[in-house]
């Protein structure tokens, strides 16, 4: 998105970005990566007004970094991400490590909230904090 707060590589944010709109196309609304600390909107739909409360909505989804290790080694497998359903959309949350994204859709068939988590995670799987900008 351009700004001075901007953190991330420009390769990753691109690829991030361009894995969720080749998932769900234009049904994407917005992709934002976070951490434990820090977090960056890196796309908004240009319909979409900007000035959302992003650093509310990456501390409240930091909670899956202690879902992923609660989660760890239950009969039901791996922890792989959530879904959040709101009344204009959803909220996919993918956790990767110390790292994630949360991206949010329009509505979307059951079956392709499976094919975008699989994708942003195999996104954050091959980066790691070696792709982040110095401070």
């Amino acid at each position: 998105m351009g700004t001075s707060e901007d953190y991330l590589d420009e390769e990753f944010t691109e690829e991030l970005v361009s894995i969720c709109r080749t998932t769900v196309g234009d049904r994407l609304r917005s992709v934002t990566y976070f951490d434990t600390t820090r977090e960056q909107q890196v796309y908004l739909r240009d319909d979409l007004e900007p000035g959302a409360n992003i650093m509310g909505f990456a501390n409240a989804e930091r909670s899956g970094f202690k879902s992923k290790r609660i989660y760890e080694d239950t009969e039901l497998g791996d922890y792989r991400f959530t879904i959040r359903a709101f009344e204009h959309g959803y909220l996919t949350r993918v956790i990767h490590g110390y790292h994630g994204a949360f991206v949010t859709t329009d509505r979307l068939p059951t079956d392709r909230f499976e094919d975008l988590a699989s994708a942003v995670d195999s996104v954050l799987g091959e980066y790691d904090t070696a792709w982040l900008r110095p401070e």
